[in-house]
């Protein structure tokens, strides 16, 4: 049975329900209609009064100076439909959006209207997604899966809030996957003498696919950047490479998929130094390529396309790294080369870098990180004794 706390006429109430996850708590209250007329209005899933308490007095006082929005009945599904179609994104993260929406979302949240999403239901849908989410049915998502999904949901919300479909956002009384929870797959480094022992196997076994890995580990350039690298974005004679595109796959439903190049990971163009040794091996991979057909080293050209002058697929090229990393470990001994996969590249890069002591700053920038703040946090663990050394150095300039 609910309990209704009395209040005057005009401020609305708070009634107390039952759920299968506990008590909960709704408030009413009246509002007008466009026509003049007026309407009850509820709001439900708070988890305690004091909660639909602050509520309520929201609702009031937005009612009291004209600020209050008469939430939209669409369905979640259609918003979202329509909301897509109106993001300028880079085509494979608005792939990856429609994807989550299509997969996550909709089957679970779909249907329900914006009105009636609550900070309850939006939990519930997470904890369903981490137990059994899989598209596939083989069980739940992980949580940095949750957290992305989640995080899609909660930028559309938003933006229903901005254009006045939505008095507040319900994902903000939502508790995602924390962060510590959906943080990456460990990353792996390998040793300067590991990385120099797999180069040379590399080498002496497919010099094509050595010149890619090579490239990678020498600048710590992303997948999808070095795809779309081509020729006139580099300057042999001055030792450099211009960065600005990336590679990447837009999986449509019932399309199949598309390679597609867009922006950087951060939207900016970026320039990496390139050593001797680097340059050499560039100069002689472009005269083979050259060899085999003009149309592999004009300008317009990819320096890592295929021999048909295509991009090639960023999955596969993956798979062909991983693949030659398993050859090398049986022709070299597993104990001579740990397992790592082809991001770890760029991250032996940074990791080898700081370790020798180069500034953040400047690795940051090879990296094209927006800042260098994100260098220090993805590898604060190449120094763990950094903080000793500084202690170390204060005292000796005051003992000296």
């Amino acid at each position: 049975m609910s309990t209704t706390k009395r209040r005057q006429a005009g401020e609305g109430g708070i009634s107390e329900y039952l759920t299968k996850a506990g008590p909960r708590f709704l408030i009413k209250y009246p509002a007008p209609r466009q026509d003049g007329t007026r309407r009850v209005v509820l709001k439900r899933g708070f988890r305690t009064k004091r909660e639909a308490a602050a509520a309520l007095r929201t609702e009031i006082r937005a009612l009291e100076t004209g600020e209050w929005v008469d939430a939209s009945k669409q369905p979640l599904a259609t918003y979202l439909s329509e909301w897509l179609d109106g993001q300028r994104l880079a085509p494979a993260t608005l792939a990856s959006y429609r994807k989550n929406v299509r997969l996550h979302i909709a089957p679970h949240l779909g249907a329900t209207r914006l009105d009636r999403l609550t900070g309850t239901s939006v939990d519930a849908w997470m904890r369903m997604l981490e137990t059994s989410g899989r598209a596939d049915g083989q069980g739940g998502l992980s949580p940095r899966t949750v957290r992305y999904v989640f995080t899609i949901l909660r930028s559309a919300l938003g933006d229903a809030v901005k254009h006045g479909q939505l008095a507040g956002n319900p994902t903000d009384r939502s508790t995602p996957p924390s962060p510590s929870q959906a943080r990456p797959p460990e990353m792996q480094a390998w040793t300067a003498l590991e990385l120099a022992r797999f180069l040379r196997w590399a080498d002496d076994r497919d010099s094509d696919a050595a010149m890619a890995w090579r490239l990678l580990a020498y600048t710590g350039m992303r997948r999808g950047e070095a795809l779309a690298l081509r020729w006139r974005d580099v300057d042999l004679d001055a030792g450099r490479v211009a960065i600005r595109r990336s590679l990447g796959v837009v999986s449509t439903k019932g399309q199949g998929e598309q390679l597609v190049e867009g922006t950087t990971k951060t939207g900016q163009s970026r320039v990496v130094d390139l050593d001797a040794g680097t340059v050499g091996t560039l100069r002689a991979y472009r005269s083979v390529r050259g060899g085999l057909a003009l149309d592999l080293v004009r300008d317009t050209a990819l320096v890592l396309g295929g021999l048909d002058g295509r991009h090639r697929h960023p999955e596969r090229f993956s798979r062909r790294f991983l693949a030659h990393v398993r050859q090398a470990r049986k022709a070299l001994g597993e104990e001579q080369l740990p397992m790592i996969r082809l991001h770890d590249l760029r991250h032996t890069h940074a990791t080898l870098l700081l370790a020798a002591g180069e500034p953040v700053k400047v690795v940051s920038e090879r990296l094209g990180h927006a800042n260098a703040t994100i260098t220090l946090t993805v590898y604060q663990h190449v120094h763990p004794g950094m903080g000793r050394q500084a202690a170390d150095r204060f005292a000796a300039l005051l003992d000296g």
